[in-house]
């Protein structure tokens, strides 16, 4: 399969969202596995999404969020439940804009370059599979668009993938 990434045309978050949406649903169709399905994943959104220097995954793991695919700069390899952006979304079970990762309590720095942040927990029924973390060398780079759209994209994810319900 040749999946060919679309010039991004859209004029608004919505609308580029909309086409994410329609690239990640042909990029997916067809495939299961939860590991090819995410690195795919992270590397359209990195590609797509304007002013981001990271995507990318963390699976939850014996009590612990462990680095999958990604895009991006290497980066922390394990992060604890209720640690960081990432654990404390993980915790929750809720999506986190952060406007300024400096300004967030116990924030964990694996690259020195990133000043906001979104991540969106990966939840299968009432499993946490994980969280999809962006990042971005702005402040206040993500917003409720943002987040809205994300968490679509992860929901198209977790419905192609096998072995996550």
């Amino acid at each position: 399969m040749t999946f060919q990434l679309s010039e991004q045309t859209a004029t608004s978050k919505p609308d580029l969202y909309a086409q994410l949406t329609s690239q990640m649903r042909s990029l997916l169709a067809g495939e299961r596995d939860l590991i090819a399905n995410a690195a795919n994943f992270s590397s359209l959104v990195f590609h797509a999404l304007p002013d981001v220097n990271w995507a990318g995954f963390y699976f939850l793991k014996d009590g612990e969020l462990v680095l999958g695919p990604f895009q991006g700069k290497p980066a922390c390899i394990r992060i604890a439940i209720g640690k960081g952006v990432c654990g404390t979304a993980a915790e929750q079970r809720q999506t986190i804009l952060v406007a300024n990762v400096h300004d967030f309590p116990g924030h964990i720095a694996c690259d020195n370059d990133s000043n906001s942040e979104v991540v969106v927990p990966l939840i299968a029924g009432e499993r946490l599979l994980g969280v999809f973390d962006v990042d971005s060398p702005l402040l206040g780079r993500f917003d409720d668009e943002d987040a809205d759209g994300l968490n679509r994209l992860v929901e198209i994810l977790i419905n192609a993938s096998n072995g996550v319900s």
